[in-house]
């Protein structure tokens, strides 16, 4: 069983990776097939799969079939969380709770 954690994990990995950025950065302009991001990537085949991979399980990257390619686009859905969480677990609380430690 997966703890709420380890998919916000999931999440923020996507994002610490220059490979997985560059990706991000590339469909940002639209869906792309995996053959365009192997050509405009200094990526091989088994490379490509694992940082997709990576961003599909994160919920970032949609993923479909075609023949024998797979095409990958920005899933907005997934995109908002994201942005959703980072927002949430950066802004302080309001609350003021006991900041010391007890003795």
């Amino acid at each position: 069983m997966t703890t709420v954690y380890e998919e916000h994990a999931k999440v923020f990995k996507a994002f610490c990776d220059e490979k997985r950025l560059q990706i991000l950065n590339l469909l940002c302009g639209g869906e792309k097939c995996a053959c365009v991001l192997l050509e405009q990537l200094d990526l091989g085949q088994s490379g490509l799969s694992y940082h997709m991979k990576i961003l599909v399980e994160s919920g970032i990257v949609e993923s479909r079939q075609e023949g024998k390619w797979t095409h990958y686009k920005i899933n907005e859905k997934g995109s908002t969380y994201a942005i959703t969480l980072l927002k949430e677990m950066t802004t302080p609380n309001t609350v003021i709770e006991k900041n010391k430690c007890s003795n």
